[in-house]
């Protein structure tokens, strides 16, 4: 009885064990699923369906005007008519201008009961009227309060009544990694509440747009029509402004960052313009070059290549040839940084500037002033000019001009008659992408080659020239 007793306890021992073992089994490959799939939504539905009411299609109009043109444009040439035909019938034979109305399409999105709403500026920029759609098939007049050109953003209101309007939050995109999900949402090519899914390619892209470039960029499909549209995150807050598409381009769609976009709108809200702040210095990219013969163990920050008499810098002490490292507490990474941390700081503000001076770091006090139309113009540099050579950046306009892909060296503006450069054959037009063989990708890496070349040495100069490539070599004067 007792062996049956201890043999039956065993069996119920072992069964109770195989059960523990298949729990514990099963319940782990549950856990590893659950950790490898955390954050990887099934589908994007409920989150579409909770942001889409906030968006908004927005249709403007324009009036513009089209230059008349001579009649035989209209009716061809015509054999046995004499020159003066068309004088004779309709006096000087010229089509007046004509005025007409042109529409656009852009998007936006409510960010308050108020009836505010974000969009880009060149959404709205030159609307006579504008109207706003939202997804339940309400329409609204809408009127600009504020834009801001140099960001691409806009304020507009319903002008309309209205009551019971959808919101949708802005969130932190400083948050934002490569590799987040996120949806663009607007009305590309027309096509209304459009929703489309990607992820976070990069995070602070300069495209050349602008001194205050700092653009996320995401794979979700963004098209014409998407400008002005939100960017959201998964708890469907917006941590960007569709703004930007390259052209030709497949999963390169870039938008305004929200942390950017709060303190732009809330001056456009309470001023109707941005007001920046301004130091009067103007700055270059630190080079590895650079930063090898400044005695910096890597290239960072944004090298002082000159200062404004009497400006906030001037009466702090920066100079000519400082390296600003660190600006109001936040980290200077390089040349592109400067300008946006600048213009976010308060104007009337002493604020702590890092620079390296002679391999040594020191800190200076300095009050940073508004940044005016006429500081602007004073402060934007002038092509650099090197062998009798007008130069500049690659920016989309020259892209666009000269039907270049890649923003890749500097463009030659001008070229002055009787110089070495007019005497090598170069040509307004030509790309140098070369300078004694080396890349040189801009005006600051450019300039950084340039000013190790001894006076009288050659220099051997990479260009092109349409679809051609060739070495011109220039004497230093």
């Amino acid at each position: 009885m007792n062996g049956w007793k201890l043999m039956d306890f065993c069996k119920i021992l072992l069964l109770v064990m195989s059960v523990i073992v298949t729990t514990a089994t099963q319940g782990g490959c549950e856990s590893r699923s659950k950790t490898e799939f955390v954050g990887f939504p099934q589908s994007f539905a409920d989150l579409a369906e909770k942001v889409r009411p906030a968006v908004v299609n927005i249709s403007t109009t324009t009036t513009v005007r089209v230059p008349g043109m001579p009649f035989q444009h209209f009716f061809g040439p015509q054999e046995g008519l004499p020159d003066d035909f068309f004088k004779q019938f309709f006096g000087q034979g010229q089509v007046p201008d004509q005025e007409m109305k042109q529409q656009s399409l852009g998007s936006g999105f409510i960010i308050d009961r108020d009836g505010f709403i974000i969009t880009n500026n060149h959404v709205v920029e030159k609307a006579e009227e504008i109207k706003v759609k939202l997804s339940d098939g309400r329409e609204f007049k809408a009127k600009v309060v504020g834009r801001d050109p140099k960001t691409d953003l806009a304020l507009i209101k319903i002008a309309s009544t209205f009551e019971n309007l959808p919101v949708i939050e802005l969130g932190d995109s400083d948050k934002m990694r490569v590799g987040d999900w996120v949806l663009a949402i607007g009305n590309p090519f027309g096509l209304e509440h459009t929703v489309t899914q990607g992820i976070i390619s990069a995070t602070g892209r300069v495209l050349g747009s602008g001194p205050y470039d700092n653009f996320l960029q995401t794979d979700a499909p963004i098209n014409p029509g998407n400008s002005g549209g939100p960017l959201v995150n998964l708890k469907g807050e917006v941590i960007g402004i569709n703004s930007a598409i390259i052209s030709g381009g497949q999963g390169l769609g870039f938008a305004i960052p929200s942390s950017l976009a709060k303190s732009i709108v809330s001056q456009l809200r309470e001023k109707g313009k941005v007001v920046r702040g301004w130091i009067g210095v103007t700055i270059q990219l630190v080079t590895p070059d650079i930063a090898k013969s400044f005695g910096l163990k890597e290239a960072r920050g944004a090298l002082v290549s000159d200062v404004f008499q009497g400006g906030p810098a001037d009466r702090a002490g920066i100079k000519q040839g400082d390296i600003i490292v660190a600006f109001n507490g936040k980290n200077v990474k390089n040349s592109n940084d400067l300008p946006r941390i600048v213009a976010e700081t308060p104007v009337g503000k002493d604020v702590d500037v890092a620079v390296i001076r002679n391999g040594k770091e020191e800190h200076l006090k300095v009050k940073v002033e508004e940044l005016t139309e006429q500081r602007m113009a004073a402060q934007s540099q002038a092509p650099v000019q090197s062998f009798g050579m007008k130069l500049d950046d690659i920016t989309p306009k020259w892209q666009k001009m000269l039907g270049i892909r890649e923003r890749v060296g500097v463009v030659v503006v001008g070229v002055d008659p009787g110089s070495v450069a007019a005497e090598a054959g170069i040509q307004p037009g030509d790309v140098i992408t070369q300078a004694n063989r080396q890349p040189v990708h801009n005006l600051a890496e450019f300039n950084a080659v340039m000013a190790k070349v001894e006076k009288g040495a050659p220099v051997l100069f990479l260009l092109k020239r349409g679809g051609q490539t060739f070495f011109v070599t220039l004497e230093a004067q």
